[in-house]
């Protein structure tokens, strides 16, 4: 059985476990580049994630470096294992942390405008315009503000948080007790949302005529110009339309379809 000593060289131990995956020098070599994880971790503090979850988080990249360095390709470890400790810690973040569902991309681009507006600040001795920014992580300059707007939403307050202060109505009550207040917005989609399914079992003339009518706010005799069709002939086919929608309104299939 093999055994390891506080004496034996880092590199000693990184071909140790190269050549026979020796468990013993795994662990020591674990525990003492502990500190690099910590100096990472470090780096990503303000950001709504304690230390030592950042540090659980970053000892499972530098497992994964110890366990695929190669002490052969003539570079030192640790800058093999930061790469490894710093990916780990920014996937948690993308993946774990954000309280409002975003996508992807927009989390990726949210990680690399951060990394390049701290950059920035240190090259310029100042913070970097929108379009700096944009300019460095070669993005248009509507995806940062995208992002940004994003990330301010990186994490929620409690509802049970006190409400804003000052104010001749500040009376210290928690958000929750100022929130709930009906929403007309709510009854509108529900509506468009019903409007549009019953449109769609509508003939293309019906919808057309019924678009130009309430949606471009037309005459019939501007309906008819348009379309090439008699004043009288668009008043029948604009009446047929609205029953034809009263009818798809009541039916099943759009109670199922908006249900």
């Amino acid at each position: 059985m093999n055994t390891t000593t506080p004496a034996t060289s880092e590199t000693e131990l990184l071909r140790r476990i190269s050549s026979s995956g020796d468990a013993a020098a795994r662990t020591e070599m674990i525990e003492r580049a502990m500190d690099l994880v910590h100096s990472v971790a470090r780096r990503y503090r303000d950001r709504g994630v304690s230390h030592e979850e950042l540090v659980q988080v970053g000892s499972i990249g530098l497992i994964n470096a110890v366990d695929r360095f190669d002490p052969d390709r003539g570079f030192a470890f640790s800058t093999f294992a930061v790469p490894h400790i710093a990916g780990e810690i920014r996937r948690h973040f993308r993946d774990r942390t954000w309280s409002i569902r975003v996508t992807r991309r927009i989390q990726e681009n949210a990680a690399t405008i951060t990394a390049a507006t701290e950059r920035l600040t240190t090259t310029l001795q100042r913070h970097p315009s929108i379009r700096e920014i944009a300019t460095a992580v070669e993005l248009e300059v509507y995806d940062v503000l995208e992002a940004l707007e994003a990330g301010r939403h990186y994490t929620a307050d409690s509802l049970d948080a006190p409400g804003p202060g000052g104010g001749d109505d500040a009376d210290g009550s928690a958000w929750i007790e100022r929130v709930g207040s009906a929403d007309p917005g709510f009854a509108r989609a529900d509506a468009r949302l019903t409007a549009r399914a019953a449109l769609r079992g509508l003939q293309p003339r019906s919808r057309q005529i019924l678009a130009l009518r309430f949606g471009e706010d037309l005459t019939q005799q501007e309906i008819g110009d348009r379309i090439g069709l008699s004043q009288m002939h668009v008043s029948r086919l604009l009446r047929q339309a609205l029953d034809d929608l009263r009818a798809e309104l009541d039916s099943p299939r759009t109670a199922a379809a908006t249900g």
